[in-house]
């Protein structure tokens, strides 16, 4: 499942503050509409019950995809560039104070979520807007692989499994074309982002970017990867196939599903490193639980890995060589395998004993073969299982399946940017919205006040 971002929120901001274009009047009144609808909608998202967050999650994208032109057009005519073939004049009133709040930061307060983060560049407005963008992305493909994971309800069938490992292997390139378009952008920013805003960080985005490339190929694995399916069929107790049908295990690709399994690994030990970075507790450092996730999927990839070369071996018919890899699966995700041992291993130094008396034999003429043949079978009945670390060192390297395409930011229309020429008819007022600090408090009434009257008593009703 891919990793269960948190949307962030954002404090009010007008446009008309910091902002006056001579061009285009309208247009710092329009950008500040848009991002008011993108304020409201991720705090009522921030705000619904878990349950109820999956489907808000098409509103957040596309109130994100509708305020990123109008972002756009304020950054072109800060920086000068033309947008369909006209100059856009921007001048900048006072310095930009935006608020949002980080949800891979490490908080300062183990339990608490982290504090507000200060920017004051539309860069980084671009930046927090765009990683929203993404991180929706991958959430929605974490709601889209959910079916395959319940347990509560008969399972679904292949098709429909199909079809959901296709729309979340889209919905995760999405997020990782977003996540390297960011990337390149921070290689060419003006200015650093604050040491609180971890999220746009280039190490950050270039580690989540990683870990989408890392989950959609492990996504590519599952499609056609039988195991999970009838593993989940197992438990699922309203599954009632068993009783007529036997689960169909077709034989897979096992040695090119392996190498992509250690190319998932490879993205996710570069998204381990790119996060190592930081000091103590507080800004400036990703939060545990994501740098754990990190190292979780690379050893998840690499037992995954491990199981389909073991699959390989047994259809090869070594048997030996499938066990240890089974062994070395389970050494990579650090659960030990219990060593069982009987008496003081003579059995063994019996055997090798035997095998050498036999050989003697053999050079001697002398009553070889006197066993019947039952040594020389049991040579063949039996092979040795190698250690995990000589079988790891064994291994390949990663296969990569997809690739990355260049994510094109969305420009308004030029029949919208033509209507922005007329002055503006309503006033920029959006900065003084209500903060998301106070989400969620109620104006309650006194004591012994009827409820709805705390105006009466405190003298603002006009009836006298």
């Amino acid at each position: 499942m891919p990793f269960p971002f948190v949307l962030p929120t954002t404090s009010a901001f007008s446009y008309s503050s910091s902002f006056t274009c001579e061009t285009h009047p309208s247009l710092p009144l329009n950008a500040s509409t848009y991002r008011g609808v993108v304020r409201d909608t991720l705090k009522k998202h921030k705000r619904l019950p878990p349950i109820s967050q999956a489907p808000n999650l098409p509103l957040v994208i596309s109130s994100l995809t509708s305020y990123l032109p109008y972002l756009s057009a304020v950054e072109s005519g800060l920086g000068n560039r033309p947008l369909h073939g006209e100059q856009i004049k921007v001048a900048t009133k006072s310095p930009p104070a935006i608020e949002w709040r980080p949800t891979l930061s490490e908080s300062a307060v183990p339990g608490k979520e982290a504090a507000r983060c200060r920017i004051q560049s539309l860069e980084q407005e671009l930046s927090f807007v765009l990683s929203s963008l993404a991180n929706a992305y991958t959430l929605q493909a974490r709601s889209a692989l959910q079916p395959l994971y319940v347990t509560s309800v008969a399972p679904i069938g292949s098709q429909e499994r199909h079809g959901a490992i296709t729309a979340a292997t889209k919905h995760l390139l999405d997020a990782a074309s977003v996540y390297d378009y960011l990337a390149g952008a921070a290689e060419h920013r003006a200015q650093a982002p604050p040491a609180c805003a971890v999220d746009i960080s280039a190490a950050t985005v270039r580690a989540q970017r990683e870990l989408a490339l890392a989950e959609a190929t492990l996504l590519a694995v599952l499609k056609d990867d039988p195991y999970p399916a009838v593993a989940a069929q197992d438990r699922n107790k309203n599954d009632m196939e068993w009783m007529f049908k036997a689960p169909d295990i077709p034989k897979v690709r096992a040695h090119l599903f392996a190498r992509l399994c250690l190319a998932a690994s490879e993205h996710a030990a570069q998204a381990y490193s790119l996060c190592q970075g930081g000091g103590g507790r507080g800004s400036g450092k990703v939060n545990e639980t994501f740098v754990r996730y990190l190292e979780d999927l690379r050893r998840t990839s690499r037992a995954r890995a491990c199981r389909f070369f073991g699959i390989d071996a047994e259809l090869g018919g070594q048997t030996g060589n499938a066990i240890g890899w089974l062994h070395a699966a389970l050494q990579e995700l650090g659960v030990e395998k219990e060593q069982k041992r009987s008496g003081l291993g003579f059995s063994k130094l019996r055997k090798e004993w035997s095998e050498k008396r036999e050989d003697r034999k053999v050079e001697r003429s002398s009553n070889w073969g006197a066993d019947a043949g039952k040594l020389e079978e049991t040579r063949m009945n039996t092979q040795l299982v190698p250690p995990p670390g000589a079988l790891l060192a064994q291994m390949p390297s990663g296969r990569e399946i997809h690739q990355i395409k260049a994510y094109e930011p969305p420009v308004i229309d030029a029949s919208a940017l033509d209507a922005m020429r007329a002055p503006p008819e309503v006033a920029d007022d959006y900065g003084n919205a209500e903060s998301s600090e106070d989400e969620g408090q109620q104006v309650t009434s006194g004591p012994g006040q009827f409820p709805g009257t705390k105006d009466e008593y405190e003298g603002r009703s006009s009836y006298y």
